[in-house]
């Protein structure tokens, strides 16, 4: 009978530690699935060693309360199907405490029914899209501005400072793209505009020429594009190939740096918005921090703004372990919702709270310039002729 008690009694212990997300007493289990390999790679790569980064600073200083911090991260190659597949494993099998730093709209879109499910936080995603933030899921934790700011403060520039109105749409076609797609034509409805012309391609191809040849033909002064670093580079060489010259725009996700190498000669007259200060500059402490800290721990590697958004992650992810109470995820949650005015030395605090899932709304703006990446502050000095 005491045997019977004692196996009880294991097994209840087992299963609090594993609802509680801790499967060893010295650690901090933390799950993440990303693109790492494939046409994506390079925005999963980044957002993930920069949070390493800080994540790294905090187990050298002891972790938390005495807990290392180690991250699980899974390839998912930019697929749904795969991202879901790996959240499960990341839930079930290694039992870890809360998701964090996944990469790209669909692919999250995907797992949300999981998410809910378990009720598992999941803290920083690569994707700015309105589904992630509409209806409130108390789960999904966002630290960017989402892309109707970044689009809608684009286009302000665009109507107002630049003069130009033919706006037209190049666009993934999936959840990430729709989002796009839908915020440009919000905001040209409110100015009593249309788009002039959207076209698609498929994720994970590079054909677009059919893009070119159709948005050639409509006129467009400002092409709005939504999609990864590679076929928008593809994009924008066949534009001008065919002297189709209009101001070209993408958001965030694109992958600056990557867009600035496959462009080459071409990285002239692009604009992308950001949702972090751009790491060349040393106007933030954290962009200080962050070089210096990059220096140490990956000394072959480059500052980016992939890996800068994720070492911002990491800082609130540190965060809200500080502040929980106990071992628990709705502990979590309620650190979460505790932050507020969280400095964490890029110029704008961080606010999250009982109803608020979004920590930043800032939108810095950046210009491809004569092969190099430069702050747009002067739009009415903005060249958009080749």
């Amino acid at each position: 009978m005491k045997g019977i008690l004692r196996v009880g009694l294991s097994v209840f212990i087992l299963m609090l530690i594993t609802s509680r997300g801790f499967t060893q007493e010295d650690k901090i289990l933390i799950g993440s699935s990303s693109a790492l390999t494939g046409h994506a790679q390079f925005l999963g790569s980044e957002y993930l060693k920069g949070a390493k980064v800080f994540i790294n600073k905090i187990n050298e200083q002891g972790g938390i309360n005495a807990k290392k911090i180690e991250i699980i991260s899974l390839d998912d190659g930019y697929d749904p199907k795969r991202c879901a597949k790996n959240t499960v494993k990341l839930i079930t099998e290694d039992k870890v405490f809360v998701l964090f730093n996944y990469v790209g709209t669909s692919t999250t879109i995907y797992v949300l029914p999981v998410i809910s499910s378990h009720k598992i936080p999941l803290l920083g995603i690569l994707s700015g899209a309105l589904a992630l933030r509409e209806p409130f899921n108390p789960y999904l934790i966002n630290i960017r501005t989402s892309y109707q700011e970044e689009i809608s403060q684009f286009l302000k520039h665009c109507l107002e400072d630049l003069r130009l109105k033919k706006i037209a749409v190049f666009y993934q076609y999936d959840a990430f793209g729709m989002d796009g797609l839908k915020a440009t034509e919000e905001f040209l409805s409110k100015n009593n505009l249309k788009i002039v012309e959207q076209v698609n391609y498929k994720r994970g191809t590079l054909n677009v020429e059919e893009a070119v040849t159709t948005l050639k033909n409509s006129g467009a002064e400002v092409v709005v594009m939504m999609g990864t670093y590679s076929p928008i580079a593809q994009f924008i060489k066949l534009c001008r190939k065919e002297n189709f010259k209009p101001l070209f725009y993408s958001v965030s996700f694109v992958g600056t740096e990557a867009l600035l190498q496959e462009l080459g000669a071409q990285a002239h007259d692009v604009v992308i918005s950001q949702v972090v200060p751009l790491v060349q500059g040393d106007k933030f402490p954290a962009i200080m921090e962050f070089k210096e800290l990059l220096s140490k721990y990956y000394p072959e590697s480059q500052p980016t703004q992939g890996s800068f958004e994720g070492f911002i992650n990491a800082k609130v992810l540190v965060e809200a372990l500080k502040r929980c109470t106990s071992l628990g995820r709705e502990s979590f949650i309620k650190a979460v919702e505790s932050i507020k005015d969280f400095d964490a030395g890029i110029g704008a605090n961080i606010n999250l709270g009982p109803g608020d899932r979004q920590g930043l709304d800032k939108v810095y703006f950046s210009l491809f310039s004569n092969g190099k990446l430069m702050p747009l502050e002067d739009w009415q000095s903005l060249g958009h002729n080749d």
